[in-house]
């Protein structure tokens, strides 16, 4: 039996969400009914809205519900998902529900502290596939940028310092239940970001469709991502209104195409540059994407035109002169990843991908 279950299953999809400029200002509408008894909202926001008042005056907070500004510059722990799950217990108040507003990481922590909420226990328990056995809170994610996929997908991806292992809690409890998109909350993403993250769902969908584990609905999503990336990002102004709205359902529907299937070879490798070197995902993804012409010719030749076409420096040379123990290092979190890399080289990539190609790869990164 193959590690890949490639046989017929049921896809948890968000159960709803609300879409357009604007959106946001019903958020409101939708926490009264949460809101009739009292009981706490619990807000995980990107601390960047806490600096620059973005949010101010879109939706209200009571004094009864709480607000955690997550700190976004480097990627969630376990331990640290532990350390928010300790704080919000000393709250001593009932939670009823919880928003998530941000990128990746704010979406990915909500998540998280969702499912620890109920299944209580510690973050890395979690790590894995279908280790979450009990529905968690009612969960709503706003996305402020595009390109994770998180808003849509079943994990929460987070890095386990002790063991080097970057692996989210991947379950149907995991998906958020409602989302709202709002292309208004993109605005402000800075250029490069902008490029780095959309990429993301860029290369989802390229892993995807290149691999074995593929369904027709699955590959549709894929399909249709990767005609408004090539739209987006092959045109003169990525971060137009009626870009950052096609940017938007390119990222829910990358996010939607991956809860069918599995990711490739770009993400391992990607996650061994989080691990070792800390690299943030997105950028890391691009780096990787870019030596990818021997995985994904055609995909990595457009990838690297849409880079030209929005003027966007890519860092080089960052795995170049480490150290043999950050090698090893690099290569042990890359090849753990063993279902992507089955979805993409079979299960003998062991040897196709052996210490020596791993290396040698990172080193042209």
């Amino acid at each position: 039996m193959s590690i890949l279950d490639t046989g017929i299953k049921n896809v948890k999809n968000v159960d709803s969400f609300n879409f357009g400029f604007n959106s946001i200002l019903q958020l409101d509408n939708i926490l009264e009914k949460f809101r009739k008894n009292k009981c706490s909202t619990l807000f995980f926001i990107d601390k960047f809205f806490n600096e620059n008042k973005n949010l101010d005056n879109l939706f209200k907070v009571m004094e009864y519900d709480h607000v955690i500004y997550v700190e976004t510059s480097v990627e969630p722990t376990t331990q640290y998902i532990d350390h928010l799950y300790n704080d919000i217990k000393n709250l001593k108040c009932e939670i009823s529900l919880i928003v998530a507003i941000g990128g990746g990481i704010t979406l990915d922590i909500g998540k998280a502290i969702s499912n620890l909420y109920t299944n209580k226990g510690y973050a890395a328990d979690y790590q894995g596939w279908d280790l979450v056995k009990k529905p968690g809170l009612f969960k709503i994610g706003i996305p402020t940028i595009s390109g994770t996929g998180s808003e849509a997908t079943r994990t929460c991806v987070m890095t386990n310092k002790e063991n080097g292992l970057k692996l989210g809690m991947n379950s149907d409890f995991t998906v958020f239940d409602k989302i709202i998109l709002d292309p208004n909350l993109t605005k402000t993403v800075p250029r490069d970001q902008y490029f780095y993250t959309g990429m993301d769902a860029y290369i989802h969908c390229v892993e995807a469709l290149n691999g074995s584990y593929r369904n027709a609905v699955g590959d549709a999503f894929s399909r249709e991502t990767l005609k408004l990336c090539d739209e987006v990002f092959n045109s003169n102004d990525m971060m137009s209104d009626k870009n950052r709205e096609k940017l938007m359902v390119a990222s829910y529907l990358g996010g939607a195409s991956i809860a069918t299937s599995y990711v490739g070879v770009v993400h391992p490798f990607s996650a061994g540059l989080s691990v070792v070197l800390g690299t943030h995902h997105c950028e890391a993804n691009c780096i990787v994407m870019n030596v990818m012409d021997e995985y994904y010719p055609e995909e990595c030749q457009n990838f690297k035109k849409m880079l030209k076409q929005q003027n966007i420096k890519l860092k080089k040379n960052i795995c170049k002169d480490l150290t043999n123990v950050q090698y090893d290092m690099l290569y042990e979190s890359t090849i753990i990843h063993e279902k992507p890399l089955t979805n993409a080289l079979g299960e003998e990539f062991r040897k196709i991908l052996n210490k020596e190609k791993v290396i040698n790869l990172f080193k042209r990164m």
